[in-house]
């Protein structure tokens, strides 16, 4: 029996499998907007047999995108655009998920495949914010040191784009705290030099991290699943460390947080990463032993036997395929026929003559 096809419970939701779709940005909006790209690429992962799909990387404020082309939660009119393509996930077996984000100082970009440089006032970009005044790198804009109002309105901007996630169909939430993002820039000391409530101490720059915790947490309801995805270190020396994701990590468990999906680095550019298969396992195998979290592992995991080792040996609940997803949107499929005994249980009847 494989470990990767076991179903997974949290709270009232269960995965019908270990593996799943992590938020990976299309940069195919227009203000904000899902649209048919978002339907049919997240559905064909659906179809190709994930137990959960999370979209991507969605902006609770109009400054809080990485480029002018993320898709957005910040208004109300938001909710029918992600409407179908949450349903139609749901229909073919997955679970849908949603990421809330904020890009902070990396917000304001243009799309990779337009250069990724940062953007000027004419070209669409727009004035940012993060915890200290520090550009990201040489180019970028110098990003404003928020003010208290600020924090405050950011706080809420979790807590109504959570709302309206849930609005929209989605059964499964994660809080980006990773990737050199807004959030993940409080908890380093390297972009972090507040002198008030949220910067200093390990308890004052995770401060924001939790109280917008409590708020998604008190506007989630209480059956469905919680989750925040963490760069469990900078690769950097002076950086945030694993030991302190883990800490922070028993902190969020007590917030009703139910999973840590556990990537890596982001807080500032030139970082050597030790990119080799399954390099940030160790990071979710440390921090579910630690913590009694379920966890979820991503980074280059690409082959059925990797993925089934890892939930075999209890290093994490979930495997998440990235880049692997996108080459192969039937991996799991794939899996499932080297895996199991029962291969043609996520084949939809559509597709069952390609397997006779």
């Amino acid at each position: 029996m494989s470990h990767l096809f076991q179903p997974l419970t949290l709270r009232g939701v269960t995965l019908r499998n270990r593996i799943g779709i992590p938020p990976m940005c299309q940069y195919s909006s227009e203000d904000g907007f899902a649209n048919d790209w978002h339907l049919v690429h997240l559905g064909s992962r659906a179809v190709g047999g994930a137990g959960l799909i999370i979209m991507e990387a969605t902006a609770v404020t109009p400054e809080g995108r990485i480029t002018p082309h993320d898709v957005g939660l910040w208004t109300d009119a938001h909710v029918e655009a992600l409407r179908p393509t949450a349903n139609f996930i749901l229909a073919h077996g997955a679970t849908p998920g949603i990421q809330l984000a904020h890009a902070g100082r990396k917000a304001g970009t243009a799309r990779p495949w337009d250069g990724g440089k940062p953007l000027s006032d004419a070209a669409g970009g727009w004035d940012i914010v993060a915890p200290s005044a520090i550009q990201f790198n040489e180019g970028y804009r110098t990003p404003q040191a928020m003010d208290r109002a600020q924090i405050d309105a950011i706080r809420a901007a979790f807590k109504a784009a959570a709302e309206r996630a849930l609005a929209a169909g989605f059964q499964f939430v994660e809080i980006h705290a990773a990737h050199g993002y807004l959030l993940h820039s409080f908890h380093s000391p390297i972009t972090n030099q507040r002198t008030d409530a949220y910067g200093g101490s390990f308890e004052n720059r995770v401060r924001l991290t939790l109280e917008i915790t409590r708020e998604v947490r008190a506007a989630w309801p209480d059956d469905l699943p919680l989750a925040v995805r963490l760069s469990c270190t900078d690769w950097i020396e002076g950086g945030w460390t694993l030991e302190e994701s883990i800490a922070l990590a028993r902190l969020l468990k007590a917030e009703g947080v139910d999973l840590i999906d556990c990537s890596s680095g982001g807080i500032a550019p030139g970082i050597k990463v030790p990119a080799t298969a399954g390099y940030q396992v160790q990071f979710a195998e440390a921090i579910r032993r630690e913590t009694h979290l379920p966890t979820a592992a991503v980074g280059l995991i690409t082959e059925p036997a990797h993925a089934e080792e890892i939930v075999r040996d209890g290093c994490a609940d979930i495997v998440l395929l990235g880049r692997k997803s996108l080459r192969d949107p039937y991996f799991p499929q794939r899996a499932a026929r080297e895996l199991t005994d029962a291969p043609m249980e996520l084949v939809p009847p559509q597709y069952w003559r390609a397997h006779e």
